[in-house]
């Protein structure tokens, strides 16, 4: 079995709370796996559908914004830089973009605001009103919390928490057990929903084999960023240069 980095899980019965105004007023913390349709609208009137992880309500949509909240567009890149903001379509493909988002470099993820490892972030960045960039501290708190609940390990295994987290459909076939790759049907307990949408070096690549994500925590030049592979049973996190495009995850304040 593949060696992990860091990981943990995520799982639970996925009840739905059903929200009419696009921005979800209950503030009490509800159920893991709670899915709340409509929870936020983004400026471009995209919806997004929420879903309540230990105490939190982190979108299970990835991001595919093209404006900032401000109303200042988000240029569509080609090649990924670090001095101006972009944003990239996985698998260089449109048509794709309404289920798996856009990838995005750090400088249009942050938007102007400085690192944050605080807990939350404070740091709102891309998302949509009402809402924040998870720190590095965020996604650590949040991914412990599914690990600790044992039903969401594959196969019983302390840190197999990906298959918990990723969708049903979309990643590259395994045979390795308890990946997520493998036996794709299974995946997804917890309704995060984590799509393979790849991420950009100079172009997008790797779609279908990793969902990476950013945060608001840098180090030095890079900045957190977890990510799931198609043959991982883990959930892992490194730091990634900042001129790379990822997936993006926005929780509610």
């Amino acid at each position: 079995m593949t060696a992990l980095i860091c990981c943990l899980a995520l799982v639970s019965c996925k009840k739905e709370e059903t929200n009419n105004n696009g921005n979800n007023d209950n503030t009490n913390p509800q159920t893991t796996g709670t899915v709340v349709s409509n929870a936020v609208t983004d400026i471009d009137g995209n919806h997004y559908n929420a879903v309540w992880i230990g105490g939190k309500l982190w979108m299970k949509e990835n991001l595919r914004t093209t404006k900032f909240p401000d109303g200042t567009n988000i240029e569509l890149g080609h090649h990924t830089n670090n001095y101006e903001s972009l944003r990239f379509a996985p698998n260089s493909d449109e048509s794709i973009v309404s289920t798996y988002g856009y990838l995005y470099n750090w400088l249009a993820v942050m938007h102007g605001s400085s690192s944050s490892n605080a807990n939350p972030s404070g740091v709102q960045g891309i998302c949509p009103n009402g809402w924040h960039v998870p720190s590095e501290a965020e996604w650590k708190q949040m991914l412990d919390y599914v690990n600790s609940q044992t039903e969401y390990r594959s196969g019983g295994y302390n840190l197999y928490i990906a298959k918990a987290l990723a969708s049903k459909t979309g990643w590259q076939t395994s045979t390795d057990p308890y990946t997520v790759g493998n036996n794709q049907s299974a995946n997804d307990a917890i309704g995060f929903s984590a799509y393979p949408a790849g991420f950009a070096l100079s172009d997008p690549a790797f779609f279908g084999t990793h969902a990476r994500f950013w945060s608001s925590t840098e180090s030095s030049d890079n900045a957190f960023s977890p990510y799931l592979f198609y043959n991982y049973g883990s959930v892992n996190y490194d730091n990634k240069r900042k001129d790379y495009a990822s997936s993006v995850r926005c929780v509610r304040d």
